[in-house]
C-alpha cells in the first residue's frame, strides 16, 4: 500500500483588514497597523455628546492644532496594548527586584532620620504631580481623534500612576508600612510654600480645554523640566547627602523618561511641520506655559541641588523645542 502526499499552497483573498488595505494597500500589516489605525468612528452618530454638546464624538475640532490627518502622529516605539504591556512587565519585574532588594535589607530604614525627612519633603510629594498626569493623559486620550495618538496618551496615563505607585513605596519602606510618612509627606504638599507654585500649577493643568495644549504642558515642558532635574540631577544630590541607595528606587523613572521622549519628540516634529499656523499656535502656548513651569520648580531647585541645574534642564529642553521650529522664552537663540 503506498500513500501520495501532496501539498497546495492556497493564496489569501486578501492580507489585511480593508481599512488598512486602503491607507497601506493590500498587503501583510504589522500588528501596530491593524492595533492602531482608522479605529474610531467617524460617522452615523446618533447625537451629539450631552457632556459638551458643540462637538460630535471623535471631533477634531477640540484642539486649535490642525491636521490634514492625524494619523501622522504614530509611535516609533511601535507599541499597540500586547507590545506595550510586554514592555512594561519588562520595566517592572527589574523595579521590583531593587525595591526587594533595598526592602529585605531594610536600606532606606538605616539612612540619617535628616536625610528621610529630605526625601519625604523633596520627593515623595512628586506622587501627587504624577496623580495629576495620570488625569491630564487620561483627558487627552479620551479627546483626541487618532487611535495613534489616544493610545500613547492612554499608556502614558498608565504609567504616571506606577510612577506615583513607586514613590509612595518609597514612603513606605521609610516607615515600615505604617503610613506615617505618606501623611507627612501630603503634608509638605498641602502647606509647605516650597511645593505650592507646582501645586497650583497642576491644578492650573486639569483645567485647560485644549487638549493638544494640555500634552504640550504635561509631557514637554512640565515632564521636560522635572525629570532631568529630580531623576538626574537631584539624583546625584541624594547621593551627595548619603542616600545613594535611592537612585536604585528611581531608575525606573529615568529608563521610563529617556523611551517616553521617542514619542514626544516624534508627535512634535510630526505637528509643527504640517504648517506655520501650528508652530504660531505651539509658540503661543510655550510662551505661556513655560515660564510657570520653571517658576514652579524653582523653589525644588533652590533647596535641593541649586538653580543651576534647573537652568541646565531648561537648556535641554529649548535644545529639543528649536529642533520643532520652537523658542524658550528662558533661553536665548
Amino acid at each position: 500500500m503506498s500513500i501520495e502526499i501532496k501539498t497546495t499552497s492556497v493564496e489569501p483573498i486578501r492580507h489585511t483588514y480593508s481599512h488598512i488595505a486602503r491607507r497601506f494597500g493590500d498587503k501583510p500589516a504589522t500588528r501596530y497597523q491593524e492595533a492602531s489605525y482608522d479605529l474610531e468612528a467617524k460617522t452615523n452618530f446618533h447625537y451629539r455628546p450631552q457632556w459638551d454638546s458643540r462637538y460630535e464624538l471623535n471631533d477634531d475640532r477640540r484642539t486649535a492644532i490642525r491636521m490634514d490627518d492625524w494619523y501622522a502622529v504614530s509611535d516609533p516605539r511601535q507599541f499597540y496594548y500586547g507590545a506595550y504591556v510586554g514592555n512594561r512587565a519588562k520595566m517592572q519585574e527589574q523595579a521590583e527586584t531593587s525595591y526587594g532588594f533595598c526592602d529585605k535589607r531594610n536600606l532606606l530604614t538605616r539612612l540619617p532620620e535628616e536625610t528621610q525627612k529630605l526625601l519625604l519633603r523633596l520627593m515623595v510629594p512628586l506622587r501627587h504631580v504624577e496623580l495629576g498626569a495620570n488625569m491630564n493623559n487620561s483627558k487627552i486620550a479620551g479627546e483626541a481623534t487618532a487611535t495613534t495618538v489616544s493610545q500613547m496618551h492612554i499608556y502614558q496615563a498608565m504609567d504616571r500612576l506606577g510612577i506615583g505607585q513607586y514613590l509612595s513605596r518609597i514612603a513606605l519602606m521609610i516607615d515600615g508600612s505604617t503610613g506615617t510618612a505618606l501623611d507627612e509627606s501630603k503634608g509638605y504638599w498641602m502647606d509647605d510654600e516650597l511645593w505650592q507654585p507646582m501645586r497650583k500649577l497642576v491644578e492650573d493643568s486639569l483645567v485647560v480645554q485644549d487638549w493638544f495644549e494640555l500634552t504640550l504642558l504635561q509631557n514637554i515642558l512640565m515632564d521636560g523640566l522635572m525629570f532631568p532635574l529630580v531623576y538626574l540631577k537631584m539624583d546625584e544630590w541624594l547621593e551627595s547627602q548619603g542616600a545613594e541607595d535611592v537612585s536604585m528606587l528611581t531608575e525606573f523613572m529615568r529608563d521610563w523618561y529617556k523611551d517616553t521622549l521617542r514619542w514626544t519628540n516624534a508627535m512634535m516634529k510630526a505637528v509643527a511641520g504640517e504648517s506655520d499656523a501650528n508652530v504660531a499656535q505651539l509658540q503661543q502656548w510655550v510662551d505661556h506655559w513655560e515660564p510657570q513651569v520653571y517658576s514652579a520648580l524653582k523653589p525644588l531647585a533652590e533647596a535641593s541641588v541649586g538653580v543651576e541645574a534647573l537652568d541646565e534642564a531648561r537648556a535641554e529642553l529649548s535644545t529639543r523645542l528649536k529642533k520643532v521650529g520652537l523658542q524658550s522664552q528662558g533661553v536665548s537663540a
